[in-house]
């Protein structure tokens, strides 16, 4: 019998090629999530599902793919949006799409840095609404970056790599996670290993690299932000609920850290309102992984481990509980 591949949203003609091979591919063509009740209907009867980080993967979405169901693949790194629990309780392997979108978030991550502290939005903003100008020295004056502390919360593949790019900017790295970073790369990026509480306090700018867990949720809250120095940055290209976005936005008002870059949102893609008349508030619509050849490997990647899955193989890239 031929296996049945429900993708829920568009991916890239090269993943859609490698998952043909495979079985009988079943693409949504909603330019948008599909609802509760669509998924489930969608599903039905399938052997593997292609699944977003906006798709609910859980118990109920097995139970409606119905006995047939062998893999999850879940195209991102992050996935809080998967009961991973619940599918392997029921024989279904779960997996993800890591390495391959670490340098492209990176990148975005230090270009959010780069266009808050250097005030870069307000200026384009100040140009395109013809807004008269004129150079002078006190004129739009940003923060340098040489000799300041980054703070990176979870120093994983994505952390390091903002640490490298941070080194070549004159950055002293400090960084906090669950686990220590091996010695050999805290002496590569020179980084010191300090607590939560020590890193909001000693941070000119806070990254967050950390995936979204109970632990992690609300990580960044009002306590939180009280802690960070008056002139501090807090960039988040992880997941949205790792920041409470109505204390954020608290703390901006009140004068308490300097300003934010945000790629992800607590209610994605809904946005805390008060955040977007903000001049130091960047925002970006999750772009981290959105490069051409970034998004094509991650596709390519999630159809590789449902195909070698459904030919009787192991996963590339497999998710445990």
């Amino acid at each position: 019998m031929t296996s049945k591949i429900a993708v829920t949203r568009w991916i890239p003609d090269e993943a859609l090629k490698v998952l043909a091979e495979a079985g009988e591919v079943k693409l949504s063509r909603a330019d948008r999530p599909l609802t509760r009740d669509e998924l489930l209907e969608f599903v039905r009867g399938a052997s593997a599902i292609v699944g977003m980080l906006h798709d609910r993967l859980d118990g109920e979405v097995a139970d409606a793919a119905g006995p047939e169901l062998k893999v999850v693949a879940n195209v991102a790194v992050g996935y809080d949006n998967v009961d991973v629990a619940a599918l392997s309780e029921r024989g279904i392997t779960v997996t993800n799409t890591p390495g391959v979108l670490t340098d492209a978030t990176a990148d975005l991550a230090f270009g959010l840095i780069l266009t808050v502290t250097r005030r870069l939005g307000e200026g384009e903003r100040l140009l395109r609404s013809r807004t008269p100008w004129s150079f002078h020295l006190g004129f739009l004056l940003g923060s340098s970056l040489r000799g300041k502390t980054l703070g990176i919360v979870g120093l994983g593949q994505i952390g390091q790599a903002v640490a490298r790019r941070a080194l070549g900017f004159g950055m002293r790295i400090v960084y906090s996670g669950r686990s220590r970073a091996a010695g050999d790369v805290e002496k590569t990026l020179g980084a010191e290993y300090v607590s939560f509480g020590e890193l909001v306090r000693s941070s000119d700018v806070v990254s967050l690299h950390c995936p979204l867990t109970p632990e992690t949720r609300h990580l960044i809250d009002a306590d939180a932000l009280k802690s960070m120095k008056p002139g501090a940055y807090l960039i988040n290209t992880t997941r949205g609920p790792v920041v409470h976005e109505a204390a954020l936005a608290d703390a901006l008002e009140a004068g308490e850290i300097a300003g934010a870059g945000l790629d992800v949102f607590e209610a994605e893609p809904e946005i805390e309102p008060r955040l977007l008349n903000r001049e130091n508030v960047v925002l970006t619509p999750h772009l981290g992984s959105a490069t051409v050849e970034t998004r094509t490997a991650m596709a390519v990647l999630a159809a590789e481990n449902v195909a070698s899955v459904l030919t009787g193989g192991n996963p590339l890239t497999e998710v445990r509980p």
